[in-house]
């Protein structure tokens, strides 16, 4: 039997989500859901897969402890809060017009 290293799904998908266009595509899936945590839990595997809590706090002026607790699964953020996190991954919010409706 051959010895076969099993990799952790979380470890994968923290380094696939290293790559911009991935995590782009990750987070447009989660938005698409109908629970907005599901966009906040992938929004924290983004944020852990591309920088530092510590210099996400300290760029985006908001606090580190208050971080985690908005990217938890209880977390409630404002708008507010979730764009300069964002913008410091280099990404915005946008608004498009529905295929389905019109």
């Amino acid at each position: 039997m051959k010895n076969t290293r099993f990799v952790d799904y979380e470890e994968r998908l923290i380094e696939e989500l290293k790559d911009s266009k991935v995590a782009k595509a990750y987070l447009n899936a989660a938005l698409a859901d109908e629970d907005p945590r599901v966009f906040l839990l992938a929004l924290k595997d983004v944020v852990q897969a591309q920088c530092k809590m510590t210099d996400l706090a300290k760029e985006t002026k908001l606090n580190r402890e208050n971080l985690y607790r908005m990217l938890s699964r209880k977390g409630n953020p404002k708008i507010s809060s979730i764009k300069p996190l964002l913008a410091y991954l280099g990404l915005k919010l946008s608004v498009e017009q529905d295929s389905i409706k019109k």
